[in-house]
């Protein structure tokens, strides 16, 4: 029986027609099987496997020489998972290969593919860059089995992607030095700008250039191109001399190069970055009589911006722009990875429902604003609230109606205050509003502001249900009631509990004595031992 193989492809993609006619010249017959929608139902009883397994003996009697499956650029990870599921059922002992679409157009440009390494921990065999490998391929296949070991030819073998760093052969011992130094910084760095920047300062003792730049790709909307946006600037100051193999300085030490930020305006940019951002890699160009070049920075399957270069004197040579590509790598990690930790520190100081500051993010800013004020003898003012008989909310109309209200009222109390406050949820129906630089006089008229806003608010729950609602406030002081974070919120807590004892719906304030004053013979404390009995006392 004539060798084939199976073509599984999805229900919206047609295959590509040179994949099916590279097979025929080789010999090899291509069997097409459709998978369903990506999101549909694909659980397989026992009865459909047999049924298919003698659906496919009806069209052949021999094992088919191995599964293929077209990856396209950008490709869809739920459509992937499940072509592999899918094969691994019907065609569990039968190698699974990765053919590559070729994209073609604009569309297509900014869209990277999978790196070889991810498709073959995903359980792919083999990747086929182009249809003409796919008969090298299956000739391996054939010669070591379903599963002997796999090497493939040197025209097959995938070229390093992405993923992958490695800087050019020959370097000095100055220069791999400086390089590595960067690399290894880079991965210290929780702020996009402060990735940026020391990027450029780590280039900027590596290749000579006038000036560099780091701009973000902004996705527009609609049919719009994408627009850039500079986050890092650097204009070079005396560089090494031009026929220096490197432009690292005598010291060795890149961290001296200072990099500023300039007000760099929008559509600035040059041709060449433009040409990178939409996806035609490195790009060398002569604009306005001087030499740029805009290296693409690509994360995954994303260009997350471009990093641009521009001297008057000469064409960037060889020798730079492999550095350059080289060094792109961990520098557009270092942005993407900026990106996740600046989001997950944010998550982690952020309560899910009300989106307002967790205790979390209270202790710090407490923290912060007391050493502030000790240093400069200045107050910090914190609210207690708590919301009267909110349980009644709860079990009259259901806890989402409860949470609804919850987040109306964190809007109340936002529209209340100043930028420079925070507001924290507590815990449960209770929030604590910290105000720096104010004392208790005007501390209370905040409070008192807040209260009667909640009061003549209208809670609708989500539902329409118009709820009225009201709370006690609890007010204290640092240093007057107070000479440590801890201290304040328990002040200002005991106030709130006198609120609710009195007649709910009523701001109260602490009573508790100011810090004893020091006597003349004790030793005064300093400052950072202050700071350390509160680091460890609201702990």
């Amino acid at each position: 029986m004539q060798r084939h193989v199976i073509l599984l492809t999805e229900a919206h993609e047609a295959p590509a027609y040179e994949l099916i006619e590279s097979l025929r010249l080789a010999g090899v017959t291509t069997l097409i099987e459709g998978l369903r929608e990506a999101g549909a139902e694909r659980t397989v009883s026992r009865r459909e496997v047999e049924r298919h397994g003698d659906l496919l003996d009806q069209q052949s009697d021999q094992t088919p020489i191995a599964v293929l499956y077209e990856v396209i650029a950008g490709a869809d990870m739920v459509e992937l998972q499940a072509a592999i599921e899918h094969a691994r059922t019907f065609w569990l002992d039968t190698p699974l290969i990765a053919c590559r679409r070729q994209s073609s157009g604009y569309q297509g440009l900014s869209l990277r593919s999978l790196d070889g390494a991810t498709l073959k921990r995903l359980g792919f065999r083999a990747i086929a860059d182009k249809a003409a490998q796919l008969p090298a391929i299956l000739h391996e296949i054939e010669g070591h089995g379903a599963t002997g070991e796999l090497k493939l030819p040197d025209v097959v073998r995938q070229s390093p992607q992405s993923g992958s760093f490695s800087l050019p052969a020959r370097l000095n011992s100055r220069v791999l030095r400086a390089a590595f130094e960067l690399v290894s910084s880079l991965h210290f760095i929780g702020d996009q700008n402060g990735a940026a920047h020391t990027a450029l300062a780590g280039l900027a003792s590596l290749v000579n250039s006038d000036r560099w730049t780091i701009y973000l790709v902004l996705d527009a909307k609609g049919a719009a191109p994408s627009t850039l946006e500079a986050i890092a600037y650097l204009k070079a100051g005396a560089q090494a001399h031009e026929n220096d193999e490197s432009a690292v300085d005598a010291s060795g030490d890149w961290r001296r190069v200072l990099a500023g930020v300039a007000d760099v305006p929008p559509g600035s940019e040059s041709n060449a970055a433009r040409l990178a951002a939409a996806g035609m890699g490195v790009t060398k160009k002569k604009e306005r009589h001087e030499f740029v070049i805009a290296v693409p920075l690509i994360c995954g399957e994303r260009i997350l911006g471009v990093l641009e270069g521009v001297r008057a004197t000469a064409s960037f040579k060889k020798s730079e722009v492999a550095m350059l590509d080289a060094l792109s790598r961990p520098i557009a990690s270092a942005l993407a990875n900026a990106v996740r930790i600046g989001e997950a520190e944010r998550l982690s100081q952020t309560d899910d429902l009300t989106k307002l500051h967790n205790a979390r993010y209270l202790r710090q800013f407490l923290l912060n604003e007391i050493r502030r004020a000790r240093r400069y003898g200045t107050s910090v003012a914190a609210l207690f609230l708590d919301l009267d008989d909110f349980k009644r909310v709860n079990d009259a109309h259901g806890h989402l109606a409860g949470s609804h209200v919850l987040m109306e009222m964190a809007a109340v109390i936002l529209s209340s205050i100043r930028d420079t406050d925070a507001v924290a949820r507590y815990g449960g129906d209770e929030f604590v509003i910290v105000l720096p630089d104010t004392g208790m006089e005007l501390a209370g008229t905040v409070a008192e502001r807040i209260r009667s806003k909640i009061a003549r608010h209208s809670f609708n729950g989500g539902r329409n249900l118009k709820l009225s609602l009201t709370a006690s406030f609890g007010v204290a002081a640092f240093p007057q009631h107070a000479s440590s974070p801890q201290q304040l919120i328990a002040c200002a807590d005991r106030a709130m509990y006198e609120a609710k004892a009195a007649r709910k719906d009523c701001v109260r304030f602490s009573a508790e004595p100011a810090p004893r004053p020091r006597a003349v013979n004790e030793v005064p404390l300093s400052a950072d031992v202050l700071e350390a009995n509160d680091d460890k006392a609201f702990s």
